[in-house]
């Protein structure tokens, strides 16, 4: 008989009260949907770089594939070793570097240690040279405002296109407006990021981006132009019109008391690259600090003399390289070696606590002592300037000196080889001489007699005709052929071998080309700082104190820095844009009351010296 059960409310899969569940129930699959599917990753960015150098400046611009955006630079002053495009590259790590087939030796230089085997990068970039038609300026600029942008409306006309762009790119700066024209160049050709779609499909550009490095400020040119920070106008020498300009009432103007070339393209290039690095910039208020104490005024005018001496390394180590020396090069590096000699000995007295005397007194090494000496043993500079070639000193080779003994003595014997010349010639000729010519040698010198009118008559037996000069007739004898033989060419012999020494000493010179560029930084670093403690005595200024931990600016007792050289009397002005002060400040006053003049003191008092009484400005104010 069957029976029938009552059962639970539960499913099997449920477990009853107080039991724990075996298992979760498992959803079943849909199909097509989430099998063998893994999520996609990210492609990294590739970021491909265009750069031009020339003339001292650099135009930077580069493409990032992450968020298809432009990046540029505008021209930026650079020095020849090019430093801040070495920084460009250590921030951005470029896939590839863009440039012109048509370099200054410096930049080609600079690729070759880019892509060495001694590279310390772990990936070397790829150098791509294009041909120099490719970034002309009028062809560059074509590109740029007919590209097609995804960011600009369709509705947009040509001349709003053309505002529009030039609101976003620096069309003034001409490095850069070639070096995009470059990059737009090198992205169509490669097509990045649209290998596999149709032609007609361009590389996507998103927008253009200003790039600035880490730890500088970016100020345009209008900044520069309102703050007086720069100021050029005609020279007023009329013979010095077609010269160029001269620098007028500027803040740059005031404080370049440079002695040395090099010292004021490093302040100019301070001032169109200021650095928001604090460790930098108190690294150099500690030298200015230095010199302005009392006691180390007589050390500062005699580094300030020395560095009068410091000269254009850099062009006289290119003359080298290409053996087109001039004497005056080896009297100006002679002068330049051994007044670093001097600038080392004085900063190893200095205290060395301070980061920019222990450079010198370390980095300037016996290489230099090295240098000086062999010129001073070697090149006879009295010699050299009356030949106007170089020229050794007595002791150094043996065989030249006793060339250039026989060259001396060459009159006297000279004159006796005549005399014995004239006892077999004929009676009719009344003298003759013996005279010696680089290059040709040894010939003897007849005056033209009044019955030698043809070329025929002026045959001589046993002697052969050379050449007519001055109404003498030059014949080769065979005493001056012998004479040829035994003393030789001995001019050109003396230049050759001393020539050959000029090569043994520059090569001497160049392998130690490195501590002649490194004294060539740091001493135009130390005379930098060496002007703008010069100024700061003159004028009164106050070391600022930076902080990293507040926001902001506090200014007490400010002077506008030109505004005070220009007015009988100027009233000092306090300014503080910090914490509960506030960082906006808005300024009310009838016209010609100061309001410009306090704008302009204020933003003009992030320099190495402040013209007040006291200043603290805090990073990232």
């Amino acid at each position: 008989m069957a029976s029938v059960g009552a059962t639970s409310g539960r499913t099997p899969q449920e477990p009853g009260p107080g039991e724990a569940p075996t298992s979760l129930p498992s959803l079943a699959p849909v199909p097509g949907f989430g099998e063998g599917e893994e999520e996609e990753e990210e492609e990294p960015a590739e970021i491909h770089l265009c750069v031009l150098w020339n003339s001292g400046h650099l135009g930077i611009a580069y493409y990032d594939t992450g968020d298809s955006t432009i990046h540029f630079m505008p021209d930026a002053p650079d020095h020849e070793s090019l430093k801040l495009l070495q920084r460009v590259l250590d921030e951005i790590n470029p896939l590839s570097v863009v440039t012109s087939a048509k370099q200054d030796e410096n930049m080609t230089r600079f690729l070759g240690k880019l892509v060495s085997q001694d590279h310390r990068a772990p990936k070397r970039p790829e150098i791509v040279f294009l041909p120099s038609v490719d970034f002309g300026l009028e062809i560059s600029k074509q590109r740029l405002l007919s590209g097609n942008y995804s960011f600009i409306p369709d509705s947009m006309t040509a001349t709003e296109k053309i505002l529009f762009l030039s609101s976003i790119i620096p069309f003034d700066c001409l490095l850069t407006v070639r070096a995009l024209g470059g990059l737009l160049k090198f992205l169509g050709r490669r097509r990045i990021g649209v290998e596999l779609e149709d032609y007609n499909v361009s590389v996507p550009i998103l927008g253009f981006k200003k790039f600035v490095l880490t730890h500088l400020v970016s100020i345009d040119q209008d900044t520069y132009s309102v703050l007086q920070i720069f100021k050029s106008e005609s020279h007023p020498s009329v013979y010095k019109v077609a010269s160029g300009l001269k620098e007028g009432l500027s803040l740059f103007g005031i404080l370049n008391r440079c002695r040395c070339k090099w010292g004021e393209k490093l302040l100019r290039l301070w001032f169109t690259r200021p650095t928001q690095d604090l460790g930098e910039l108190n690294s150099r208020l500690d030298v200015i600090q230095f010199f302005l104490l009392p006691q180390n005024l007589d050390m500062a005018q005699m580094l300030h003399r020395l560095l009068g001496h410091i000269k254009n390394v850099p062009l006289i180590l290119k003359r080298m390289k290409l053996s087109h020396t001039k004497v005056s090069d080896w009297q100006v590096l002679y002068k330049t070696v051994y007044s670093a000699l001097g600038l080392r000995d004085a900063c190893r007295s200095l205290p060395q606590s301070i980061q920019l005397f222990q450079e010198i007194a370390h980095d300037f090494s016996d290489d230099l002592h090295h240098i000086a000496s062999l010129i001073g043993k070697v090149v006879d500079f009295e010699g050299s300037l009356a030949e106007n070639r170089f020229t050794v000193l007595p002791n150094i080779d043996p065989e030249i000196d006793e060339k250039k003994r026989r060259l001396m003595g060459l009159p006297s014997f000279l004159t006796e080889v005549a005399r014995k010349e004239l006892e077999n010639l004929d009676s009719r000729i009344p003298s003759c001489s013996v005279i010696y010519i680089p290059l040709i040698g040894f010939l003897l010198c007849i005056p033209r007699l009044p019955s030698m009118v043809e070329t025929s008559d002026f045959e001589i037996e046993g002697l052969d005709f050379m050449f007519l000069s001055e109404e003498k007739l030059h014949y080769r004898s065979a005493r001056t052929k012998e004479l040829d033989t035994l003393l030789g060419d001995l001019h050109c012999d003396i230049r050759d071998q001393e020539t050959l020494l000029m090569y043994q000493l520059q090569c001497q010179v160049l392998a130690r080309a490195a501590v002649l560029t490194r004294v060539l930084d740091l001493a135009s670093r130390l005379d930098v700082l060496l002007a703008l403690a010069s100024a700061a005595r003159d004028y009164g200024y106050s070391r600022p104190r930076y902080s990293a931990r507040l926001l902001g600016v506090r200014i007490r007792n400010g002077r506008h820095p030109l505004m005070e050289l220009c007015a009988r009397t100027f009233v000092p002005n306090s300014a503080e844009c910090m914490g509960d002060t506030g960082r906006v400040k808005v300024i009310t006053g009838p016209n010609s009351s100061g309001k410009s003049i306090y704008l302009k003191q204020l933003c003009a008092s992030r320099g190495s010296r402040n013209r007040g009484s006291r200043c603290h400005l805090h990073s990232n104010s």
